[in-house]
């Protein structure tokens, strides 16, 4: 798995990884059990200091998509999510807010804003169904 930070991009490196990683798990370029890089390893990688990978792995962690073995390392959690119905609803309404006001910056209009929410549905759907075994 490649990960990579753009600097210029104004977003925390931190967030940029964490976001990578539930893109991967997502899309299935991350498999459940799959072991994430070492800390040490990615930091050296993406030439960031060690606790900004740190930082993000117990983000990750936190958010129920990857755990921590202790003595092993960090691995892709099972689809098993630690929240509740009404907390992941809330998280994911964050992020559809924030993806409604940028199409209203964007000049997106519904139908045009609802058609690509369906195409990447179905682009995630079906690169996840022809990764399985």
């Amino acid at each position: 798995m490649m990960f990579h930070i753009d600097f210029k991009t104004g977003k925390s490196p931190y967030l940029q990884l964490v976001d990578q990683v539930r893109y991967a798990a997502a899309s299935g370029g991350l498999r459940t059990g799959e072991p994430l890089p070492s800390v040490r390893l990615l930091a050296e990688e993406l030439r960031v200091n060690r606790n900004t990978i740190a930082k993000a792995y117990a983000e990750l962690e936190s958010q129920g998509v990857i755990e921590t073995i202790p003595g092993k390392g960090c691995f892709l959690k099972d689809g098993n999510t630690p929240f509740t119905k009404t907390v992941r609803q809330k998280l994911l309404l964050k992020e559809v807010d924030e993806a409604v006001v940028t199409a209203h910056h964007l000049q997106v209009d519904r139908e045009t804003f609802l058609a690509l929410v369906k195409e990447r549905l179905d682009y995630f759907e079906n690169k996840a169904n022809k990764e399985k075994p």
